[in-house]
């Protein structure tokens, strides 16, 4: 098993920046990518970013190309995510994933092993 605990949501403003973690414990040796995944109230959830920590390979929403990043620091099974230029429709719930195998596919069945959530609110 896997238990994932995120940090870092908060309110901020408009082109604001927040910065998203992930900790992973338990059998950490068993997962190979970790994913973030949001949903605002009313919607589905949706593909966000992700990582194959073995491959260095990311993948990522057309809606945050080139406004987040995601990082991983594999020493500390710790995955990040950075937001910058945040709008209002990133306001959401995001949740991080992991998989056991496998690259970072946006697909949210992929992924084996999901924390609680933090939350993220983006005002005008």
């Amino acid at each position: 098993q896997v238990q994932l605990v995120e940090s870092g949501g908060g309110l901020v403003q408009t082109g604001g920046s927040l910065r998203l973690s992930c900790v992973a414990s338990g059998r950490t040796v068993s997962y190979s990518t970790m994913g973030w995944f949001r949903q605002a109230p009313g919607k589905e959830r949706e593909f966000v970013a992700a990582i194959s920590r073995v491959l260095d390979i990311t993948n990522y929403a057309d809606s945050v190309k080139g406004r987040f990043t995601i990082s991983s620091d594999n020493a500390k099974n710790t995955v990040f995510l950075q937001m910058n230029s945040l709008k209002s429709e990133d306001t959401a719930v995001y949740y991080c994933a992991a998989r056991t195998i496998g690259l970072p596919t946006s697909t949210s069945f992929n992924y084996q092993y999901w924390g609680q959530g933090t939350q993220v609110t983006v005002s005008s």
